[in-house]
């Protein structure tokens, strides 16, 4: 599975990252300084795609008799601007009330969100060949849980333009690299906000700043699920039983290879929570419990042999939120939470 992130044809790729902090997929463009919205746009090559609709929609039915063209009423195609070769691409297919919002709206949105906070832009990107795009911005504030434990805060932008989701802000304390919901979010609560592509989705952007209230609300809430799970000890044999419950051996006659790749896997994880650097303040917590799970899923865990295309299958993994790699983060949450 090759990574989610747009790749030209000239090599380059559609990403960027402010700070000199890298993404541990080694793609894209790195800058030493804070990005503006114009950067953060044109570093990743997300300028001027154009994103519009194109009618006319058919289908061709390839038969023994011949070819048939099957007409699709009120169903448009969505298209854009390359930003490398400047020919036009198929993005997908929506319906007629479908209106796109342009990457351009999509930083403006961010920074209406923001204008008075201090922020600025973090990451932005292209994923699945311009089908969907991410823009992220990082707060001056932050938590810190236990007092020592310190988490960045940040705003995520998705926004989707083959008419399979709409633009959604999500609230996180993760750096991320794409659209990847936070395990720590409150059970019961939502900690993203979502504008549907209609003709109607400009004026409600600036609606989408009760998102803010609801990143707050979230924040608030991460504290308060951290802490105590900060608070909480946990011993070795405690946490190797969550590993177990985790990642089952619930076959009656598993295999050598199956044996072995489970003993590997929680030697790993043992020596992640025994003796990694994360770990130094929070080690015998439950809290160190969860971030020796999410380090290891998302920097240990076998994703191939070769080691740079096994960092870009990671990557792939912590930004979709419904791999097998964050159900295993929420899982884990969610044992470790029980008795938190």
């Amino acid at each position: 599975m090759p990574h989610a992130l747009e790749v030209h044809a000239d090599g380059t790729t559609s990403f960027v990252s402010a700070n000199g902090i890298d993404a541990w997929h080694r793609l894209g463009t790195v800058t030493r300084d804070a990005l503006t919205a114009e950067e953060a746009l044109s570093l990743s090559y997300l300028a001027g795609w154009n994103v519009r609709k194109l009618g006319d929609v058919s289908a061709t039915e390839i038969t023994a008799d011949g070819t048939t063209r099957v007409e699709m009423p009120g169903q448009f195609a969505t298209v854009r601007t390359n930003p490398k070769t400047g020919g036009t691409e198929y993005l997908g297919s929506v319906g007629s009330v479908y209106e796109p919002v342009q990457n351009e709206e999509h930083c403006e949105m961010l920074n209406l969100l923001v204008d008075e906070s201090g922020a600025h832009f973090e990451t932005a990107g292209s994923l699945h060949g311009g089908k969907n795009v991410f823009v992220t911005m990082k707060l001056p504030m932050g938590v810190q849980i236990g007092g020592f434990d310190r988490h960045d805060l940040y705003i995520a932008g998705l926004n989707s333009h083959d008419g399979k989701s709409a633009f959604r802000v999500l609230a996180t304390p993760t750096r991320v690299v794409c659209a990847n919901t936070q395990a720590m979010a409150e059970r019961d609560a939502q900690a993203s906000y979502s504008i549907r592509h209609t003709k109607s989705a400009k004026g409600k952007i600036a609606e989408a700043r009760k998102a803010l209230d609801i990143m707050f609300a979230y924040v608030e809430s991460f504290e308060r699920e951290a802490e105590k799970l900060i608070n909480e000890s946990m011993t070795l044999g405690e946490f190797e039983k969550v590993c177990e419950q985790i990642w089952p051996m619930d076959e009656p006659n598993p295999g050598k290879r199956k044996i072995d790749n489970h003993r590997k896997r929680l030697n790993s994880l043992r020596n992640i929570y025994l003796n990694d650097p994360t770990q130094t303040a929070i080690q015998g917590t439950r809290w160190g419990a969860y971030n020796a799970v999410t380090r290891y899923l998302d920097h240990v865990a076998p994703a191939g042999k070769n080691p740079v295309r096994a960092a870009e299958m990671r990557a792939v993994r912590a930004v979709t939120s419904s791999s097998d790699s964050n159900k295993a983060k929420q899982r884990a949450y969610e044992l470790l939470a029980l008795a938190a």
